[in-house]
């Protein structure tokens, strides 16, 4: 009999080694996270080392001052706090949006910061302000963080937000710890395809080709993604930083075409250095048409220099390859800092 009860505890054992087996989910590693295709990997300090002294030898200026002024517009949120629930994208700068569908505001990747670095006195410096002040928002009800980089959660912003509006915080696993010692009340922490019902919305968080890390001893300690919003009658893709891969087919084919995409088009160059996390212009095109989305909105780019292409040419080119793609550019809505677009 005690024979019979070990040998029963010996299978029971082995089977849940067989489950745990079967529900592990790829992107999940003893390390850490890892991307959807393993096989690329984002570049390391000495490659970083290695760029920085390549700038040095840029044939074009990265100096602000060298351009002409960028399009900037002023945004006193009147209009944006009198809409009760039509669709529309305001550019604020970087990755920060303000997404409104079905009368509720969301933020993406919110920076109202001068840096966007771990001190105030040093680090890429914004260069166009934001585009509409934090005080002239209207009531945020939700706040969705891409990845815990530094341009991508700024403390000092989440914070200003928290105070004002207590919106609920969307973040990827292992963002949590950080956001609530910082004052944050309302986080919720997500992997990869799964859902947040919230307010009537269904808001997915998706993957994306990318890595997180806030310092030299955290790199992909918490996961990184994009999100699809999902309202009663529109769609809304958010990609957050990312560079290409199938997982964009994989979103529309999993969850449905999509009215607005708010893509990332700028830190391309050079590209030995950025391909593997930053899509470019071409693969902008690529991901809008494996999302099947209606309309384009370009973002992370004339905010901060953090890259070595021309500041004016990140739109420019993704008009030249939605021309190349047979793609009509009246589809793409490049948004000037603090203009909204209602669809």
């Amino acid at each position: 009999m005690k024979s019979l009860y070990l040998q029963c505890i010996l299978v029971l054992f082995v089977l849940s080694c067989f489950a745990d087996a079967s529900i592990r989910k790829p992107h999940h590693t003893k390390n850490g996270f890892q991307n959807p295709n393993p096989n690329i990997q984002p570049k390391g300090f000495s490659d970083l080392l290695v760029w920085q002294f390549q700038r040095f030898q840029l044939p074009t200026s990265l100096d602000p001052a060298d351009y002409p002024p960028f399009p900037v517009v002023g945004n006193d949120g009147k209009e944006l706090s009198a809409n009760p629930s039509r669709l529309s994208v305001t550019w604020v700068g970087h990755a920060t949006t303000l997404i409104q569908i079905d009368g509720v505001n969301i933020l993406t990747d919110p920076i109202w910061s001068e840096r966007c670095s771990p001190v105030g006195f040093i680090g890429p410096k914004r260069y166009t302000p934001p585009g509409i002040k934090i005080e002239d928002l209207p009531q945020i009800d939700i706040v969705v963080l891409s990845h815990n980089h530094y341009d991508h959660t700024d403390l000092p912003t989440l914070k200003q937000l928290e105070d004002k509006f207590h919106p609920l915080v969307l973040t990827g696993l292992g963002n949590k710890k950080l956001l609530l010692g910082e004052g944050m009340k309302n986080v919720k922490e997500m992997d990869w395809w799964e859902e947040t019902k919230t307010s009537g919305l269904q808001i997915t968080f998706t993957p994306t080709q990318h890595f997180s890390g806030r310092g030299l001893f955290d790199r992909n300690e918490s996961l990184w993604g994009s999100y699809h919003i999902s309202g009663k009658n529109e769609r809304v893709y958010f990609g957050g930083d990312t560079g290409y891969y199938t997982h964009f087919r994989e979103v529309a084919e999993r969850l449905g075409e999509i009215d607005v995409a708010i893509l990332p088009i700028g830190a391309t160059e050079p590209r030995w250095m950025m391909e593997a996390v930053h899509v470019d212009p071409k693969e902008a095109v690529q991901a809008f048409s494996d999302l099947k989305a209606k309309y384009m909105v370009p973002m992370h780019y004339m905010t901060f220099v953090l890259s070595d292409e021309k500041l004016d040419s990140p739109v420019p080119r993704t008009k030249e390859e939605l021309k190349r793609s047979g793609i009509s550019e009246d589809r793409l809505v490049p948004l000037k800092i603090g203009e909204s677009r209602f669809f």
